[in-house]
């Protein structure tokens, strides 16, 4: 009879893959033979799975164990952490189910659901967690012991505040520092990785894949607070915990290359990523509070963007108008609304439209958003002793045709800009303004004089950017008269229209994307008698609307009558004016 401590004989011929497991791992001089005789023994007392037995009398590690059981089972095999699960996609299988299947999903790529399971070559089990969740699953290996712990973990309702997705692929995010681009993270170094350096780029990677245009990072009482701004409104997608906050801070600042020793002062940097492939620059700002450093990051997509005036989704009774303004010689033209109703990338389309080799373009920012090709961008801030007024002066001495201004922000700005306009150059620039007619009255507060804005504007752009309905959740309803009439509304009161109830897709907000709406003042004569000698705000209404203008208030209810956005959503753009 033979004894539990001589091991099966093979013959030397016998392929190692072809071996049992115990066999295996003492031909890799993982294991002695005395330590899986004494695994064997306790396997069949405990009634255990011989990894699980070796692990639990530590002859092996977990991370030696795996690749031998993935070997066996021919399926790859995950050795279980928090920082591996996806918090937003363990919820797709019921806990019932991952209980009783002993299956964890962990992410998801594509459609395609990555589950950890103890019996991967189950096909039952993998049919019925695809029929739970409409998704295809993909089975790796997880041990019994790892799954347990995780799945009590997973399903509770604070889970997601250490948890970093392993849904990266390998060259998923990486930073350029001083023109090389180094590699921050790869999913096969993700399971020895720093928890924070995962945790960030599961924040930055995410917040590109759902078009967020800006990233929130706050310090709260009990936690923090990560949130994206996904078509103009907040979104909450993370809570980590309190202690893990000043970390976070920390690496943020050291891709911006920003002063991690300073916590009282406020900081402003940059960095350069590549996300999937995808260049994405990021405008990083630190607010120090009572309880800890806010960080706000800008996300500057160029691959997200375009800058043709023509792919805006401008309508052609507004778009002509525009197109009409930029083929002056010279001139001062405004774009104005709020912040982040779209106003750079109103300018720099214009810009895009009119540049050409015969013309020289010079553009003044705070900061620079975004770099395009032939034209000379100057960015002030950065450098406290150059301002917008400062290099303006310096500007003119160049010899430029057209000339940018980030933004209009005090009179000598607006005078120099117009004595720019009325000496022969076209001025482009922002103001922050309600609605087109207000820019002038604006100009006026300023200090400047009537008859100069008279004589140099060429046309104000207010505009605003509109959620659009969700496809997948569109539906029709009948607004009550009383918001019709509030919005003055002229057309038939009792016709249907569209908005959106709210699903997946869309987060339950029923819209999914924006598109601008936008109010043309064109300046002619009557209107240049107007600013000049009875510059008063409802005078000037009253003109635009006689010329033949429309408001932004009419512009978004085209959109509504079109099913394009909602009354709702026209009624927010309303109340702003």
């Amino acid at each position: 009879m033979t004894s539990l401590a001589s091991p099966p004989l093979f013959s030397q011929s016998t392929p190692v893959a072809a071996l049992p497991l115990g066999q295996r791992l003492i031909a890799a001089g993982v294991l002695t033979t005395q330590e899986l005789e004494a695994a064997l023994s306790e396997q069949s007392k405990k009634k255990l799975r011989l990894g699980e037995a070796l692990l639990e009398m530590g002859f092996v590690e977990e991370a030696e164990l795996l690749p031998f059981l993935a070997d066996q089972l021919d399926v790859p095999a995950v050795q279980l952490r928090e920082g591996l699960i996806d918090p937003l996609v363990v919820g797709r299988l019921p806990r019932a189910t991952a209980e009783k299947l002993l299956a964890l999903p962990t992410f998801c790529v594509d459609g395609v659901l990555t589950v950890a399971m103890s019996e991967p070559q189950n096909l039952v089990q993998i049919d019925e967690i695809e029929e739970q969740t409409g998704l295809q699953v993909k089975p790796v290996f997880a041990l019994v012991t790892a799954l347990e712990r995780l799945i009590a973990r997973a399903y509770e309702n604070d889970f997601g505040v250490d948890a970093v997705t392993a849904d990266l692929d390998s060259k998923a995010i990486s930073v350029e520092d001083d023109g090389a681009t180094i590699d921050l993270q790869s999913i096969d170094a993700m399971a020895d990785g720093s928890p924070i350096i995962n945790l960030v780029n599961y924040i930055l990677v995410h917040a590109v894949r759902n078009g967020a245009s800006d990233v929130h990072v706050e310090p709260e009482m009990k936690n923090s607070s990560v949130r994206y701004r996904i078509d103009g409104h907040l979104r909450e997608v993370l809570r980590p915990r309190q202690d893990f906050h000043p970390a976070i801070v920390s690496r943020l600042k050291v891709m911006a290359k920003l002063d991690i020793a300073e916590h009282r002062m406020p900081q402003d940097g940059r960095m350069h990523v590549r996300v999937e492939g995808r260049d994405i620059d990021l405008r990083v700002s630190t607010l120090p509070g009572v309880r800890g450093e806010s960080v706000v990051l800008r996300v500057l997509d160029r691959g997200n963007i375009t800058f043709d005036l023509d792919k805006l989704g401008i309508a052609p009774n507004v778009l002509n108008p525009i197109k009409s303004m930029l083929k002056r010689p010279y001139g001062l033209m405004l774009v104005t609304g709020p912040t982040g109703s779209g106003k750079t990338t109103t300018l720099y389309s214009a810009l895009e439209l009119i540049k050409s080799v015969e013309r020289k373009i010079i553009t003044v920012e705070d900061p620079v958003e975004y770099q395009l090709s032939q034209i000379h961008q100057v960015a002030v801030g950065i450098n406290k002793q150059i301002t917008f007024s400062s290099a303006l002066r310096s500007i003119l001495r160049q010899d430029p045709d057209i000339v940018m201004i980030g933004e209009i922000r005090d009179r000598e700005t607006a005078e120099i800009a117009i004595q720019a306009a009325l000496t022969g150059h076209l001025v482009l620039s922002t103001l922050h303004t309600n609605d087109s007619v207000s820019a002038i009255t604006r100009l006026l507060d300023m200090g400047v004089d009537s008859f100069k804005i008279s004589a140099a504007l060429v046309g104000v752009i207010a505009q605003r950017l509109l959620r659009k309905i969700c496809s997948e959740c569109l539906t029709t309803y009948y607004p009550t008269a009383e918001v019709l009439t509030q919005l003055h509304y002229q057309g038939d009161m009792r016709r249907q229209f569209s908005r959106g109830d709210g699903c997946q897709t869309c987060c339950d907000t029923g819209f999914q994307g924006r598109i601008g709406v936008y109010e043309v003042l064109g300046v002619d004569s009557e209107m240049r008698k107007l600013i000049a000698h009875t510059p008063d705000l409802e005078r000037l209404k009253e003109q635009h609307i006689k010329s033949g203008g429309t408001t932004l208030l009419q512009e978004g209810l085209r959109f509504a009558e079109d099913g394009v956005t909602s009354i709702d959503e026209v009624m927010r753009i309303a109340y702003s004016e």
